[in-house]
């Protein structure tokens, strides 16, 4: 047994030197016991052997109301009590017989002389913390031989004792100790953060309890006893006694000790009400959020906690900030309860939406802002507020409870409600509670509001990123494609890097990587208007190097730092190769369906776009059909720290990895990447695995600037179509034919005029001439003589368009190919 302030004992907090000097400070063993969820002992520590006389052996698995039999609750008298009378903090009063039963579901403590065999009645000092959640555990009970402080002289020379509490140190081992310490803070809600990591260190580490007291150090308990100093105590008595005697007004003293007691319990409720604001808010997760705000209030202060919040406050949108009304709908988000495990699962399941109707002591609070108190939910109001719960009778679980139902605000607008019952065993709210209640619930909306904002303004950053990206077919004209983006960890979530994929004339894809230098919005509106310059280009089929250039010009237009990489490529599945620029970006990566081995390609690097005055250059890279192209932003490889060629040679590796799909493959690089941990950066990565078009699904044929030629390429069309196996698309598909080609001879300025079907995922059609006027779709009369071509690709197609060459234009079409039996 420790005495003084020895290391080890409760730290003082904000007691100076001279105050320590005169107070009683020491610990006695605790006797700790654990009970089941069946009333029966599964732990009984060596505390409890010496106590109570029994052993471990002899404990365990024994129902606990046997072993822990109380035989009455000491009288207040002062040589039996020297301590003074334990008027229970909150209504918490003592009742040991009915926590070791289960009929309290709420932390109880008390003062009992228990029946022990072999030994006479002892004397107990007792705490008793119902424990939740999922383990075998239902109630843990501490006490103390009270006897042992009069014995050890603690209260000798007047010494004085405020505050009696159980703490933790030394040994303690059972099945669940674990467990039972990451539960701690809900167990003892009033202890700060610091006390609480304290005693949970010695639970794991030490854990033997003991019974720390002081008459200056304030010793983390709930509930807390207000006990009175034994000698002030036993003077007011005496002064009371005299003044009986003569007929006399009690002293003024006398009368303040119930003013200390009231004291106290303020003060209590400040400490609680500091303790939860330190627990919640802990991040801007609005999900973890609400949570913390339903546990912090259980079992402290209520026995059930229900968190409803509006819809809007839920979908992380905005919402008309006026008074709700009967339409409004609220989401039952949270729900916090002692009652055992499953048991408003079903009747109130967490997620549930519903509006409230006006009659309610609900639709009260959250119109007027203000807590409602309902000391008692009576058969009539237990009815009335289960009328809304179709086909679930909520009444047994509400009715006879005490109720305080407080707004969570923020800015004045009501945000959401808790409503907060207590047992009918336990005492009622009063208006102080009432008062707390709504403190406490002023500091959660705030906290919640704070989640709300940041929710918000993320799913705004999510739809604004979404939008600026693209939505890229999974197959294009002989390859696959594949993508990913991850907005970068730290620096918000909308960014600067993009891909995209663009449809060219004969059956060519555009595959493009980009990044904005920089973060934020500004680099997300710059990789907008970069990316729309590279699409209106690439549909002008300008070569690499040409787009690259203009694209920098653009930039230097636009401003001076407006800085990007870009990596442009032309893939032309027929000709079996690739077409690339690159504007400072990290090269690609190219991994050979031959023998599966990956390589970075060389390119030239070039400048990045924004520099200006500086030459792109492009190269043509042969490929083979099932050959794939990776194509990354620096996010992926850089690592601050890290050289990046690391980076690359591990995209390179798990680029190569074998994968069963296309997104299998996407994801086992951004696995093999992330991993390595420290990415900050954006993300973009795209995948395209080139199958090519094989000869005998092309066909071409040179026509000659001559009416005639619609006729001839009906018929080259039919035949063809014959031979693939397509007549189902013959009439269609040489009607367009002959209307394109007719065009063409009417505006070609030589005999460049060519004719092409391409067989692939669909059934392509172009038809090539030397003239760079686009046709347009024109509104058609009766009388008009020319315009209805068009007119009858448009609605006879499945896609159709135009765009510019080097040569002229090509207008194409397609069609969808009939399902194969």
């Amino acid at each position: 047994m420790d005495r003084g302030t020895e290391t080890g004992a409760a730290p003082s907090r904000g007691a100076g030197d001279d105050v320590v000097e005169h107070a009683a400070v020491g610990r006695i063993p605790l006797a700790v016991v654990a009970v089941d969820r069946d009333g029966l002992v599964s732990h009984w520590s060596t505390g409890a052997r010496r106590l109570f006389g029994a052993s471990k052996e002899d404990a365990v698995g024994r129902p606990a109301v046997d072993l822990l039999p109380v035989s009455g609750v000491l009288p207040e008298d002062e040589e039996t009590a020297p301590y003074g009378a334990y008027a229970a903090y909150d209504g918490l009063g003592p009742d040991l017989e009915s926590s070791l039963d289960g009929r309290l579901s709420y932390p109880a403590a008390g003062r009992a002389r228990l029946t022990v065999s072999g030994r006479d009645r002892v004397d107990v000092l007792w705490w008793a913390y119902p424990l939740v959640g999922p383990g075998p555990e239902r109630l843990l009970v501490l006490a103390a031989d009270a006897g042992a402080m009069r014995q050890e002289g603690y209260d000798h020379d007047g010494a004085a004792v405020e505050r009696i509490a159980p703490g933790f140190a030394l040994h303690t081992d059972f099945p669940g100790a674990e467990e039972l310490a990451r539960g701690l803070p809900e167990i003892l809600p009033s202890m700060s953060v610091g006390e609480g990591a304290r005693i949970v260190a010695q639970v794991l580490e030490l854990g033997y309890p003991v019974l720390e007291f002081s008459q200056s150090d304030r010793v983390p308990v709930t509930p807390d006893w207000g006990v009175p100093r034994r000698v002030e105590r036993r003077a007011r008595r005496e002064r009371a006694a005299r003044a009986a005697a003569i007929g006399e007004p009690l002293p003024g003293d006398v009368q303040d000790e119930g003013e200390d007691l009231e004291y106290v319990a303020v003060r209590e409720r400040l400490e609680f009400l500091n303790e939860v604001s330190g627990r919640i808010g802990t991040s801007l997760d609005l999900a973890r959020t609400i949570l913390e705000v339903s546990r912090a209030v259980v079992p402290r202060f209520t026995d059930v906690a229900g968190t409803y919040l509006r819809e809007q406050v839920v979908a992380g949108e905005g919402f008309h900030e006026g008074v709700p009304d009967t339409t409004t709908m609220w989401h039952r988000v949270a729900l916090e309860h002692t009652d055992e495990p499953g048991r408003w699962d079903d009747v109130v399941p967490v997620g549930e939406a519903m509006p409230f109707p006006a009659h309610t002591p609900f639709f009260q609070c959250m119109t007027t802002g203000e807590p409602v108190l309902v000391p008692r939910i009576s058969e009539q109001m237990g009815h009335m507020i289960a009328a809304q719960f179709e086909k679930r009778d909520i009444r047994p679980l509400i009715t006879h409870r005490s109720m305080l139902v407080v707004p969570l605000k923020a800015r004045n607008v009501v945000l959401g409600f808790m409503i907060l019952l207590r047992h009918p065993e336990r005492v009622e709210f009063n208006d102080m509670d009432r008062v707390t209640g709504a403190e406490l619930a002023a500091r959660a909306g705030l906290v919640l509001d704070n989640a709300r904002m940041y929710t918000y303004q993320e799913s705004v950053a999510d739809t604004l990123q979404d939008s600026m990206l693209p939505r890229i077919a999974p197959r294009m004209a002989g390859c696959d494609i594949a993508t990913r983006y991850l907005p970068g960890t730290l620096l918000g979530r909308v960014g600067g890097d993009w891909f995209d994929s663009v449809k060219l004339p004969g059956s060519r894809t555009a595959l493009v990587v980009g990044d904005v230098m920089g973060h934020g919005l500004n680099s997300a509106a710059m990789m907008g208007q970069l990316r729309t310059a590279v699409q209106t280009m690439a549909a002008l089929d300008l070569p690499p190097a040409q787009l690259l250039r203009n694209l920098d010009d653009l930039a230097q237009r636009l401003g001076d730092n407006y800085l990007a990489t870009c990596l442009y490529a032309v893939y032309d599945p027929i000709a079996g190769e690739l077409h690339m620029g690159n504007a400072g970006h990290i090269p690609p990566v190219i991994v050979r369906a031959v023998d599966g081995r990956s390589e970075l390609l060389d390119l030239p690097t070039g400048a990045p776009i924004g520099v200006g005055g500086v030459p792109f250059e492009a190269v043509r890279v042969r490929v083979e059909p099932g050959d794939r192209l990776v194509m990354c932003t620096d996010g992926l490889v850089e690592v601050r720290g890290e050289d990046i060629g690391v980076g690359l040679a591990t995209l390179c590796e798990s680029a190569a990895h074998p994968a069963a799909s296309m997104d299998d493959a996407c994801d086992t690089i951004i696995r093999a990447l992330n991993i390595r941990g420290g990415r900050k950066d954006d993300v973009a990565l795209l995948m395209a695995r080139l199958n090519g078009i094989e000869p005998e699904d092309v066909a071409e044929w040179r026509l000659a600037p001559d009416p005639v030629e619609a006729g001839r390429a009906r018929a080259v069309v039919r035949e063809q179509l014959h031979v693939w196996g397509l007549a189902a698309l013959t009439d269609p598909a040489e009607l367009m034919a002959g209307e394109l080609v007719t065009n063409a001879v009417r505006h070609a300025h030589s005999r460049h005029i060519a004719l092409r079907l391409v067989r692939g995922e669909t059934l392509l059609c172009e038809v090539d001439d030397d003239d760079h006027t686009l046709p347009t779709l024109l509104s058609v009369g009766p009388e008009d003589e020319f315009g209805r071509g068009l007119r009858v690709v448009s609605t006879l197609a499945r896609e159709w368009g135009t765009s510019r060459t080097t040569a002229g234009k090509t207008v194409w079409f397609e069609l969808t190919l009939p399902r194969r039996r």
